[in-house]
């Protein structure tokens, strides 16, 4: 009898999701917060993701950055300028990470010390979101000039976000963006997920992205999403502001 593809995609997000399971025992073990990061191509991942990096790398917090695209290598080498240590991984046309990807590429490369390691996904919220890296934590970025619908659109990716960074804020305006149905929008599919709002030319909501991010790996509460990447394994007993509760910062 011949597979449907149902059964066939279910075969292969099972495997998956083994590999991330282990990936992730092996890195919480070490010490190592792994952060998704999760966009569509042009949401501005990149220049966040640089900046807190940067921050990091200036608070001499150990941070490492993979980041994956079909082509060239345009990104490490801006993400290098941080000063944290960044590795390019090329999926050679696949939309999506895989853990099997991820551990490969970390194996004999990620420092011993790193605290954390953010995984810049490949730029789209279609595949990306079935798929389990072994993260502690998932975060969803979108532009304002994407659209307060986006949400709605894209109910797996928001929908499995610890947490949702709003970029490029200061074109809001211009851009007609309607900031309180995207909340609403974000709400009905991820109830009492955090929104935080950032701009990278001012650096606005970096250092509440990073400490978001730290407080994280070292113990607090995490939203916990509807569609959750991951069953949360763990129990903490310290509550950090705004991880736990639907806000907007």
């Amino acid at each position: 009898m011949c597979e449907s593809m149902d059964d066939v995609t279910q075969a292969v997000l099972a495997k998956n999701d083994g590999l991330a399971a282990g990936l992730r025992d092996e890195l919480t073990r070490r010490g190592v917060a792994v952060v998704n990061l999760l966009s569509s191509p042009g949401s501005g991942k990149t220049e966040l993701l640089g900046q807190v990096l940067a921050l990091a790398v200036e608070r001499r917090i150990p941070v490492a950055a993979l980041t994956a695209d079909l082509a060239t290598e345009n990104d490490a080498h801006r993400l290098a300028r941080s000063g944290a240590p960044v590795k390019q991984l090329l999926t050679d046309g696949l939309c999506h990470l895989e853990a099997r990807q991820l551990g490969g590429h970390v194996h004999g490369w990620l420092p011993e010390d790193t605290a954390v390691l953010f995984v810049e996904n490949v730029g789209n919220l279609v595949c990306p979101a079935a798929y389990d890296l072994g993260e502690s934590l998932r975060i969803v970025l979108m532009a304002v000039t994407e659209g307060e619908d986006k949400p709605l659109k894209y109910p797996t990716a928001f929908g499995s976000a610890h947490l949702v960074v709003l970029t490029k804020t200061d074109l809001a305006e211009p851009a007609g963006f309607d900031e309180a149905a995207f909340v609403t929008h974000v709400q009905r599919v991820n109830p009492g997920v955090e929104v935080i709002r950032s701009c990278a030319r001012d650096g606005a909501g970096v250092a509440t992205v990073l400490d978001r991010v730290l407080a994280a790996r070292d113990g607090a509460p995490v939203h916990r999403p509807p569609l959750a990447p991951h069953p949360h394994g763990h129990q903490h007993t310290h509550q950090a502001p705004g991880l736990a509760a639907g806000r907007v910062s």
